[in-house]
C-alpha cells in the first residue's frame, strides 16, 4: 500500500515535500517512482529511483528543480519540489516496482498539489 501526503496549496516560487509512505513488502527491494496528472494532460513520469537509492531518473523538464529520494529505515519515498509554477498543478502519484520488474504495478491514490500565481 502507498500513501503519498505533502501536497497543498502554495504559490508560485515556493517548495515543497512529498511523501509517500509504503506498507506490505520489503521496500529497499522496489524502485519508486513519481507521477504526475495535470490539467488538460496525461500522467506524465516525474521520477523515480531503485531500492538501493540508486539508478535515479527525472524527466527532463523537471531536472534542477526535483529531487526523488528515499529513506528505507521509513519505508518512504519523498519528492522534493522547488521553484514551483502554476504548470506543477496537478496530482502526484506515488508508485512502486520491483526492482526486478519494468512497470509500475503499485500505486498510491495521489496527493493534490496546487500552484497559484
Amino acid at each position: 500500500q502507498l500513501v503519498e501526503s505533502g501536497g497543498e496549496l502554495v504559490q508560485a516560487g515556493a517548495s515543497l515535500n512529498l511523501s509517500c509512505a509504503a506498507s506490505g513488502g520489503t521496500f529497499s527491494r522496489y524502485t519508486m517512482g513519481w507521477f504526475r496528472q495535470t490539467p488538460g494532460k496525461e500522467r506524465e513520469f516525474v521520477a523515480a529511483i531503485m531500492g538501493n537509492g540508486g539508478g535515479i531518473g527525472i524527466a527532463d523538464s523537471m531536472k534542477g528543480r526535483f529531487t526523488i529520494s528515499r529513506d528505507n529505515g521509513k519505508n518512504t519515498a519523498f519528492l522534493q519540489m522547488n521553484s514551483l509554477t502554476p504548470d506543477d498543478t496537478g496530482i502526484y502519484y506515488c508508485a512502486a516496482r520491483k526492482d526486478s520488474e519494468s512497470v509500475f504495478n503499485n500505486w498510491g491514490q495521489g496527493t493534490q498539489v496546487t500552484v497559484s500565481s
